[in-house]
Formats: structure tokens, sequence, C-alpha cells
């Protein structure tokens, strides 16, 4: 095991306070990091390990329930904070759909001060993990953002239906035959339906940009986390859906990992109804 993980697994037992790493030599204390230091060399990501992970400053908990919050998945959350900005000021409402962790959707409420924020998920049991996560952004934000249950647009009320200044989402991209191929530490502990979204992988992101527009504001940006061979597909989705101000941004490894798109202010012609459109 590196030794980084190392301190950090004895940090955890002996409160992040490395004056105090002395009192793991006590038998309670080794045994404790000895439970650790097994389900990490079992395969266990360290982040369950710990039970806890670092985003944008936020401390989350986290476990198998939902996925790891990733260095990729800040860069969505700036892209998704900077459109908000951008798209005008004051009060306003965003939607983080599969929130998991609620790693996205509480970053957003803690960084934008006037923001309500709806947070959705299919599984009940990453809500739960989400509502825990309330406790990392303090009451002021957390009063702001609510849960909804749910497939993607489905979980929203009817009332938000063209009032949201941003949808941003980190949904299932990997493809079925790219999910053997993960790393065993991925693939065997994270939540399957969280990472394989279908044959293509584009199968939930296709779902996503066929939805946005009828429940963004005009102006409105639909950001989406996606694979760097991803991009240009849903690009072009994205122009044939009708969106416009269409850019792909780069994680910081420098490949293409967010789509982000926005509801042209003038407006759009009326579509049939699809998935997360009217009758949805």
């Amino acid at each position: 095991m590196p030794d980084v993980e190392a301190r950090w697994l004895v940090e955890e037992i002996s409160g992040l306070d490395r004056s105090r790493w002395g009192e793991t030599a006590t038998a309670a204390g080794r045994a404790r990091v000895g439970a650790l230091v097994e389900r990490r060399l079992a395969g266990e990501p360290l982040q369950y390990v710990l039970g806890h992970w670092s985003f944008r400053g936020l401390d989350l908990q986290v476990d198998p329930r939902v996925l790891i919050p990733r260095p990729e998945t800040e860069i969505v959350a700036e892209v998704a904070i900077t459109a908000a900005r951008r798209s005008g000021k004051g009060p306003c409402t965003v939607a983080d759909l599969g929130t998991g962790s609620g790693a996205l959707a509480l970053a957003l409420a803690a960084e934008l001060p006037e923001a309500e924020v709806w947070a959705t998920d299919r599984s009940a049991a990453a809500l739960d993990v989400a509502r825990t996560n309330l406790a990392a952004v303090g009451p002021s934000a957390a009063s702001r953002v609510q849960f909804a249950e749910g497939m993607w647009y489905e979980a929203l009320p009817a009332g938000l239906r063209g009032r949201l200044r941003v949808i941003v989402s980190n949904p299932p991209y990997v493809t079925e035959a790219e999910f053997s191929r993960l790393p065993a530490e991925v693939r065997d502990h994270e939540p399957t339906a969280a990472l394989v979204a279908g044959p293509t992988g584009r199968e939930s992101l296709e779902e996503l940009v066929a939805g946005g527009l009828d429940w963004l504001e005009p102006g409105g940006a639909l950001v989406l986390e996606l694979a760097p061979d991803q991009a240009e597909p849903m690009r072009s989705a994205s122009e044939a859906a009708g969106y416009d101000a269409i850019a792909v941004h780069r994680d910081l490894t420098g490949r293409d990992r967010v789509l982000a798109a926005r509801c042209p202010v003038g407006g759009t012609s009326p579509r049939p109804p699809g998935p997360g459109g009217p009758g949805a």
C-alpha cells in the first residue's frame, strides 16, 4: 500500500491530527487501523474505506451506494457554476439529475448563494447519502436544496418546466462492453447502474439532451459529463436538438470531458413529446 494511503488511514483513526499518531499504538488503535488496511488490500476503494472524500472543498460521505467524486466532475461543477452566473443575476433554479452523493448539487448550492437547487436520483439509497451530505454545506445552503426520486426529468415538478437556469448531470456513460475492462476497484465496488448506460454509452446523455430544452429557461445551460470519444457525437446531437452556444470543455488531463449547450434566448419551436418533454 502506498505510504500516502497509509498516512490517510492512520489520520482517519487519529482524528486528522498527526500529533496524535502515537495513540494508534494502543491495541484498539492498531485493530482499527488493521481493519481499514485489510479492506484496502482487498481492493475496496480508499474513499469507501475512509467513508468520505473531498469535492470542491466539501467533505462528503461516500459508500458503495454512490459513485466516488472525481476531479473530472469538479470541472463539470465549475462549468455549471460559471454558466449559472453568466446566464443572469439574482435568484434562479438549477437541477442536478442523477445526483448520487450530492456532489454537484451541493457544490452549486454552496457557490450560488441565491440558487434553489433540485437534486434527483432514481436510487432512494443514493438520495439517502445525498441528504446526509447536506451537513457539508451548512444550514443556509442546505435550506435551498430539494430532493426528488425518479428518472431524469420525470423526477422534477411540472412547475419547473421552462424555469431552470442550469441542468447539470454526471450520468452513466460507460458502454456494456467497456464495463468488463474497468479497473476491478471500480467494477467490483462502485454502483453499476451509475456507470453503465447501455450498448453505446450515450443512452443517458441522449435522453438528457433530448429533454433539456423543455426545462431550461431561455439562455439556460445543459452541462453534462461524458467520455472523450462521446464529445463530437453529443455535440452533433445537441445541434440537431436545437441548442446553441455548444462547447466542449477539457478536464485536467486535456481530454474532452464536459458538454455545455444553451437554450436559445429566442425560444425553440414546439417538439413532439419525448424523454422529459410534454406528457413525460
